[in-house]
């Protein structure tokens, strides 16, 4: 692909990601809490768990670490998977009345966002080149990814300067990157060695 199709590609990605990612689960969150929906709410809090690991890709992005490229495939691959794992929730979510504004907004939601993390996946996963060292990673197509989180991370430091005078460079943001990062394969891995082995598919509170 040519780097004006790739561009075009990202920004769409982004713009996607923003509203089916971030604007929808954010608007359902509240809504499920206004109305006391316990599964809508448990699987909304499971995917936000899941889905912070974007936010640490786009902190390793920002920092120009070469782990961020295979992190964004991992996380858009994991974020279908903890929409539709949970045998608890698939079954409490089946028996809400489908006609009801919040449930079936929730079905829409879920279906959108799978759709569009398997694709983000896919066309993530066309800048793994970008993991052949310092020479390829400097590549105008490699920049070409590390765009949308560094004009994230210039409104970030802006704000910051506003707000308390404070500096968000890429080092910074490489090292909370990486500390965050630490943190989620914890967390990931004790659910993985303690929790699914007792639990099973079963979300309970999670």
């Amino acid at each position: 692909m040519s780097e004006t199709l790739v561009r075009t590609l990202i920004w769409l990605d982004v713009r996607l990601g923003l509203l089916f990612a971030v604007g929808l689960p954010l608007v359902l969150l509240v809504w499920a809490s206004v109305r006391r929906e316990g599964a809508l709410q448990r699987l909304l809090g499971l995917y936000w768990k899941v889905a912070s690991l974007l936010f640490i890709a786009v902190l390793l992005h920002v920092g120009n670490q070469a782990v961020a490229y295979p992190l964004v495939v991992l996380a858009q691959l994991l974020i279908p998977i903890t929409l539709w794992f949970w045998v608890d929730l698939n079954e409490e979510l089946q028996d809400l009345p489908p006609w009801r504004a919040l449930p079936l907004t929730l079905r829409i939601w879920r279906w959108s966002l799978t759709v569009q993390s398997l694709a983000a996946a896919a066309l993530a996963s066309t800048a793994l080149g970008c993991l052949g060292g310092p020479a390829l990673l400097n590549t105008a197509r490699c920049a070409i990814w590390r765009q949308p989180p560094q004009m994230l991370n210039a409104w970030t430091d802006r704000g910051l300067d506003f707000v308390i005078g404070g500096d968000w460079n890429p080092t910074m943001s490489a090292f909370a990157g990486y500390l965050a990062l630490l943190g989620y394969a914890v967390g990931l891995l004790q659910w993985l060695l303690v929790r699914l082995p007792k639990q099973g598919r079963v979300a309970g509170e999670f």
